[in-house]
C-alpha cells in the first residue's frame, strides 16, 4: 500500500486522529504494516480535504504542506474571540454590521500577495513553545507578520431578509487573481449582514481565521470564522474525499486499493521522466545520471509504472531529491 487516500475530515477530530483511524483500518484490513502521515494539518474545528501519504507516499507529504489550498468559511460580524473562532472567548464586539457594497469594494484589497498576522492560538514555535500552549497559559503572544498570497477571493452572495441572513439563488462576487469583479451587485446593498461566506484560493501559511479578522477590521467591525470547510489541497478535492465511515467500511471489506490514488496523484503538476533499467538502477543507488535530454526542474523517474524517484534535472543531468523503495 503505497499512495494517498482523501479523507473529507469530519467536525471535531484533528489530523492525527484521522491518521491514526486509516491505520485502524489498514490493519483491520490485515494489510501490511506501513508508514501514515497527513499533507496539511486541519484544526479540529475544520472539515474537509485531508490527505493521508500512506507508505512510500509519505516521503511527499511535505510537498503537500507547500501546495496551495481552497477553503469555504463564514465571518459572523458583531464579536471577535481570542481564538477566532467558535471556540474561544469573547475579546472584542461591535454593532457594526456592513454591507454587500462595503464588502465588495474592500475584497480587493485582500486579493494578491499581502501581509498577515497569524493568530496567536496557531502552531508555530515561540522560542522553541507552540504558540496555543503559551497563549493557554496566559501570555500575550504576539507573532510577526509574514507574506502570503490569496490567488482569488470570492464572496457567495446572501440575500437580506428581515431577522437575519438567507442565502438565495447562489452567485458569486469578489475578485479572481486576475482581479476581475465580473458579478452584479445585489439590489439589497444597503442592508447589513450578520454574517458572510466566501471561497478564498491561498498560498501556504495563510491563516484563515487571521483573514476573517483582517477583513472585518476593515470594514468597521469584529469577526470570527464559524464555519471552515477545505474543499481542495494541491491536486487532491473533495470529489477524491471519502468519509470515515466509509474509510472504516472498506478496511474491514479489504477494498481500501479501491480509493488509494498512486503517488502519482501528489505530483500532477510535475513532468514524468521514464528511464531505461540501467538508468532506474543507477538512480537507486544515488547515482547522477548524465546527458539526459529533459527540461531543467523537477521530474517524476519512472520505470514503466514504477515510480522510481522525485528527481531534479539540471543542465543534462539529473539526480534524486526523494528514492522511492518499490
Amino acid at each position: 500500500m503505497h499512495g494517498w487516500i482523501i479523507l473529507d475530515k469530519p467536525l471535531g477530530l484533528g489530523s492525527t486522529q484521522c491518521v491514526s483511524a486509516v491505520k485502524r483500518a489498514l490493519r483491520s484490513g490485515g494489510y501490511a504494516k506501513a508508514k501514515v502521515g497527513h499533507g496539511g494539518t486541519l484544526d479540529p474545528l475544520a472539515t474537509g480535504v485531508l490527505p493521508i501519504a500512506v507508505g512510500e507516499a509519505t516521503k511527499l507529504a511535505g510537498r503537500m504542506l507547500d501546495a496551495s489550498k481552497v477553503y469555504e468559511f463564514t465571518i459572523r460580524f458583531g464579536v471577535q474571540t481570542d481564538t477566532l473562532d467558535l471556540e474561544g472567548k469573547v475579546i472584542a464586539d461591535s454593532n457594526v454590521r456592513p454591507t454587500i457594497g462595503q464588502i465588495e469594494a474592500i475584497l480587493p484589497r485582500f486579493t494578491g500577495p499581502i501581509a498577515q498576522i497569524p493568530p496567536a492560538y496557531s502552531a508555530l514555535k515561540v522560542d522553541g513553545e507552540r504558540a496555543y500552549d503559551l497563549a493557554r497559559g496566559g501570555a500575550d503572544v504576539v507573532l510577526a507578520s509574514r507574506q502570503v498570497t490569496v490567488h482569488s477571493l470570492l464572496l457567495l452572495k446572501p440575500l437580506p431578509f428581515r431577522g437575519g441572513v438567507g442565502v438565495g439563488p447562489v452567485s458569486l462576487i469578489g475578485t479572481d487573481e486576475h482581479g476581475d469583479s465580473p458579478h452584479p451587485t445585489p439590489t439589497h446593498e444597503g442592508e447589513g449582514l450578520t454574517e458572510i461566506t466566501l471561497t478564498a484560493h491561498v498560498s501556504k501559511g495563510t491563516y484563515i481565521r487571521s483573514l476573517a479578522r483582517d477583513i472585518a477590521l476593515a470594514l468597521g467591525t469584529v469577526g470570527h470564522v464559524t464555519m471552515l470547510r477545505r474543499t481542495k489541497a494541491g491536486p487532491f478535492d473533495l470529489l477524491r474525499a471519502i468519509s470515515l465511515d466509509k474509510l472504516a467500511e472498506l478496511g474491514m471489506s479489504r477494498g481500501l486499493e479501491d480509493k488509494l490514488l498512486p503517488l502519482r496523484a501528489g505530483l500532477d503538476d510535475i513532468p514524468a521522466l521514464f528511464l531505461t533499467p540501467d538508468q532506474a538502477g543507477l538512480l537507486r543507488q544515488g547515482r547522477v545520471l548524465i546527458g539526459i535530454a529533459a527540461d531543467d526542474g523537477l521530474c517524476f523517474a519512472m520505470l514503466g509504472d514504477i515510480p522510481v524517484a522525485l528527481a531534479e534535472a539540471r543542465d543534462r543531468e539529473v539526480r534524486v531529491v526523494r528514492g522511492f523503495n518499490l
